[in-house]
């Protein structure tokens, strides 16, 4: 290997070994937020993703049998206990899990999926702000507000709006790159192509998984 290779390989592995194995993603506040692009959105798209944020009802929980049921309260208190140290109350933590679960199944992805998102965007802080302006837990840039809803980029410090802008988008996100979820989390953070943050977010997924 040549030496510039070498090089290379070792920085990439030493940000690696930071991510995943508890260093960076440990520190509270360290974070690696980015920024999505703005792109022109045919008008079916924007239609069908204003649809889908514009949607203002509170998470009902609905299971279709017992298992269903006692399987996500067995998930609720396993995740809860790992998620204390971010969001010590109970009730705080109870209403965000349930309102991350419904909006990431209500997109078609997976809670762990969402959290590790969330603990790489903002270290789990309803009014985190990254220095390109994104917002909220999932550091969604104010120019979605514009696209899909009335321009009102406060909103995206309301926690339920937060989470459903940002599963809507990374939904999105996904479907454009035809279910290429490192692709789409590089287009969530505005650095398609690149490794780190796609490695960062995933690495975080594997905490929040049973």
């Amino acid at each position: 290997m040549q030496p510039a290779m070498a090089g290379a390989c070792s920085r990439r592995q030493g940000l690696l070994f930071l991510l995943a194995g508890g260093g960076l993603l440990s520190i509270p506040g360290a974070v690696i937020a980015g920024n999505q692009i703005e792109e022109p959105l045919a008008d079916a798209v924007r239609t069908a993703l204003s649809a889908a944020v514009l949607d203002t009802a509170p998470p009902q929980m609905e299971f279709p049998d017992t298992e269903s049921r006692l399987s996500y309260l067995r998930w609720l208190g396993r995740v809860s206990d790992r998620l204390k140290k971010q969001k010590p109350d109970w009730n705080v933590r109870r209403e965000f899990l349930q309102t991350l679960w419904y909006e990431s199944r209500r997109a078609g992805l997976e809670p762990a999926l969402v959290l590790g998102l969330v603990q790489v965007e903002s270290n789990f802080r309803k009014f985190a702000v990254s220095s390109a302006g994104a917002r909220g837990y999932m550091q969604v840039m104010p120019f979605w507000t514009r696209q899909l809803a009335d321009g009102d980029a406060g909103k995206l410090f309301h926690m339920q709006t937060n989470l459903r802008f940002g599963c809507v988008i990374l939904r999105h996100y996904l479907d454009r790159e035809k279910g290429d979820l490192f692709l789409a989390l590089g287009r969530y953070n505005g650095s398609r192509g690149k490794a780190a943050y796609p490695d960062a977010v995933l690495a975080a997924k594997k905490r929040w998984e049973f």
